[in-house]
C-alpha cells in the first residue's frame, strides 16, 4: 500500500508539473546582438549562420528565404514571389517588389467558360490548380537582387545552407508530413507525386526529406543566377510548363524585372509605420485602420474586450471596403494612396462608427471629404481570391539593420506542379487576379477591375511586411501569412503592443479577430472569451468562430537595452533564433 500510495503521489506531482508547463506563458527569445524569426527553425538557423559569418540582415534574410524553399514547401519557394522591406541602421528604407507577373499570353477572361462562369478549381484549366494557374515567378530574382544590392557576402555562401538541407535532407515534423499526405492535389502531377509523396509511399514524421534535384538547381542559381531567367534553366522551366499546357515562355522569364517601390508611411500614437505599397494592399489598409483607431482610447476598454474589438472591427470593415474598390497594380491602375491614408479621411470614417452598434456592410457610405474617391469607386464594378498560405520572416542584425520578408506560392504547395527536373513547386498566383467582376471568392473577398488579369500585371496581395519606429529608432519588425487576415493580424500585434502594453510574444499569441467588409461578420479565434463574444453579439456583430490562423514571426527591439526580442507564433512550429 505504501508503494502504491507513493506512486500515486508521484503521478500526481508529474501531472501537476505537466499542467504547469502547459499553462506556462510563451516568452520572447532574447538575443543581445541579432535574431531571425521564421516558421522553421532550420531556416532561422541558416540566417543566423550568415550573421555569425559577418553578414548583415539582408544576407540572413536571403539565406533564410532559400532555406525555406527547401524546408517549407507549403509556402517557401523558388517558384513564387513576394516583398522585402529593408531599413538600414542609417535610416534608409528600401522596398523590393518581386511579386509574380501574368505571362504575355494572359487574358482578362481566361478563367471563364463559354457561358461566362468561373471554371471550377477541379479543372486543369482553372486559376487554382495546374499549369495554367502559374504566374512568372519572382522569388529568385528578388532574393538575388537584394543580396547583390544590399548584402555583404557572396551568393554562393548565402545559398549554401539551403543546398545542404536539400542534398542531405531534414527530418519532417508531424505537421509537415500530414500536410503532404492530406493534400488532395499533389498526387495529380507525376513529378510532385514522385518528389513529395514518394509515389504514394508517404513520408512519415521524423523521416528525412531529401531533394537532390532542388539541391542541383540551387547550386546552379548560386553559380549563375541569371540562368534562371535568361539561360538554360529558363528554357528548361518554360519547356516544362509548356508541356503541361501552361502559358509561361522563356520570353516571359527574360522579361521579368524586380522593382524598388516607395513604401507606405504612416504614424500611430507617435510611432512611425513603414509598410508595403501597391501591388500590396497591406500597407495602405494597415495605415487606414490605424488612422481610424487613433481617435479612440482603446486602452481604457481593455485588451480583447468587446468594446475594443468593436471599434477595431469597424475600422477593419471600412478599410477593406476601400481595399475592394481601389487596389491593384500601380503600373497599370491609378491607386489613390494619398487620399486613403490621409488622417482627415480617417476622421470622417471615424464619425460614422456607432460605439454601441455594428454597422451594416451593405449600407456603408464613403465619406465625401474626397469626391474623387467616390467617383472612381462608382466607375468600378467589383472579385479576388486571396491566398492563406504565405510565409513571413523577420531579421534584425547587430548593427540595427532590419528586414521583413513575406513570400508566397499562393495556395499551400501553390499550383501543386513541380518543375520537371528542377525540383521546386510553382505558384498558382494567377488566381490572385479578379477572375470575374462581381463574384466573391472562396474567402468572400470582393474587388474591382484594377486587379483584372492583364499581360505583365502583378496581382494584388495582402502581404504586409512592416517596420515600426519609436522616436526614430527601430522598434518592431512585423508580418504574417494568412491571406486577407495578414493585414488584421499585423494590426492585432501592433495594437496589442502600443495600446495594451503586451510584450512581443504575448501580442503575437493573443487571440485574433478579423473583419473584411464582406462577408459581414467578425472572424474570431475560439480562444477569445465567451463573455467577449457575447458582448460583440449584443452589439449586432455576427461571429464566425475558428480555431486559429496566421503565423506571426516578429521582432521587438527593447528601447532601453537594445536587446532583440523574437516571437515565433505558438500556433505553428517556427522558432526565433539569435545570438
Amino acid at each position: 500500500m505504501r508503494i502504491q500510495r507513493s506512486l500515486l503521489i508521484l503521478c500526481s506531482l508529474c501531472a501537476l508539473l505537466a499542467a504547469n508547463v502547459a499553462a506556462a506563458p510563451l516568452r520572447p527569445t532574447h538575443a543581445p546582438h541579432a535574431i531571425v524569426a521564421s516558421v522553421h527553425e532550420l531556416a532561422s538557423r541558416a540566417g543566423v549562420e550568415m550573421l555569425r559569418a559577418g553578414g548583415n540582415a539582408v544576407d540572413a534574410a536571403v539565406a533564410t528565404g532559400f532555406a525555406l524553399a527547401v524546408v517549407h514547401p507549403q509556402a517557401g519557394n523558388l517558384g513564387g514571389g513576394g516583398f522585402l522591406l529593408l531599413r538600414n541602421a542609417n535610416g534608409k528604407i528600401h522596398f523590393i517588389d518581386f511579386r509574380e507577373k501574368a505571362p504575355a499570353a494572359a487574358t482578362e477572361n481566361m478563367y471563364l467558360d463559354a457561358q461566362g462562369n468561373v471554371i471550377p478549381e477541379s479543372s486543369k484549366d482553372s486559376s487554382i490548380i495546374g499549369y495554367k494557374s502559374i504566374g512568372v515567378p519572382g522569388s529568385v530574382a528578388g532574393l538575388v537582387y537584394a543580396e547583390k544590392q544590399y548584402g555583404k557576402l557572396s551568393l554562393e555562401k548565402v545559398i549554401a545552407p539551403a543546398v545542404k538541407l536539400a542534398r542531405d535532407g531534414f527530418p519532417l515534423a508531424f505537421e509537415d508530413a500530414q500536410d503532404l499526405q492530406k493534400d488532395e492535389y499533389l498526387a495529380q502531377f507525376p513529378e510532385s507525386k514522385r518528389v513529395f509523396l514518394r509515389d504514394g509511399n508517404y513520408y512519415q514524421p521524423g523521416e528525412l526529406l531529401k531533394q537532390p534535384e532542388l539541391a542541383h538547381t540551387l547550386e546552379r542559381i548560386a553559380k549563375n543566377p541569371d540562368d534562371f531567367y535568361h539561360g538554360a534553366m529558363a528554357r528548361e522551366l518554360a519547356a516544362a510548363i509548356h508541356k503541361g499546357g501552361g502559358l509561361i515562355t522563356a520570353e516571359d522569364l527574360a522579361a521579368y524585372e524586380v522593382k524598388e517601390r516607395e513604401p507606405i508611411r504612416g504614424s500611430y500614437r507617435g510611432y512611425d509605420i513603414i509598410s508595403a505599397p501597391p501591388p500590396s494592399s497591406g500597407g495602405v489598409a494597415l495605415v487606414e485602420i490605424l488612422n481610424i483607431l487613433e481617435g479612440f482610447d482603446l486602452a481604457k476598454f481593455g485588451n480583447r474586450s468587446a468594446d475594443a474589438i468593436h471599434f477595431e472591427a469597424e475600422a477593419f470593415r471600412r478599410a477593406f471596403y476601400d481595399r475592394a474598390e481601389f487596389m491593384g497594380d500601380p503600373d497599370f491602375a491609378k491607386v489613390p494612396v494619398a487620399q486613403l491614408i490621409d488622417k482627415k479621411y480617417a476622421a470622417a470614417w471615424r464619425d460614422s462608427i456607432d460605439p454601441n452598434h455594428a454597422s451594416a456592410s451593405k449600407d456603408l457610405k464613403r465619406p465625401s471629404i474626397f469626391n474623387e474617391l467616390e467617383r472612381v469607386a462608382q466607375s468600378r464594378p467589383t472579385a479576388i481570391r486571396e491566398p492563406e498560405n504565405t510565409t513571413h520572416y523577420s531579421v534584425v542584425d547587430a548593427e540595427g539593420n532590419a528586414v521583413a520578408v513575406t513570400t508566397t506560392l499562393n495556395d499551400s504547395f501553390g499550383s501543386r506542379v513541380t518543375a520537371e527536373g528542377l525540383g521546386f513547386l510553382l505558384n498558382d498566383e494567377m488566381d490572385d487576379f479578379a477572375a470575374k467582376q462581381g463574384v466573391p471568392n472562396v474567402y468572400g473577398l470582393i474587388q474591382g477591375p484594377a486587379n483584372a488579369i492583364g499581360p505583365g500585371k502583378r496581382p494584388l496581395s495582402a502581404m504586409t511586411p512592416t517596420i515600426v519606429l519609436k522616436d526614430g529608432k527601430l522598434f518592431l519588425v512585423l508580418g504574417s501569412p494568412g491571406g486577407p487576415t495578414i493585414i488584421t493580424t499585423v494590426a492585432n500585434v501592433l495594437i496589442g503592443i502600443v495600446d495594451f502594453s503586451l510584450d512581443i510574444e504575448e501580442a503575437v499569441n493573443a487571440p485574433r479577430f478579423h473583419h473584411q467588409w464582406l462577408p459581414d461578420q467578425i472572424l474570431v479565434e475560439d480562444r477569445l472569451s465567451p463573455d467577449t463574444m457575447n458582448g460583440l453579439r449584443s452589439k449586432g456583430h455576427k461571429l464566425d468562430v475558428r480555431h486559429f490562423w496566421g503565423d506571426g514571426e516578429c521582432i521587438m527591439v527593447d528601447p532601453k537595452t537594445g536587446e532583440r526580442l523574437g516571437a515565433s507564433d505558438g500556433r505553428n512550429n517556427g522558432k526565433a533564433v539569435g545570438y
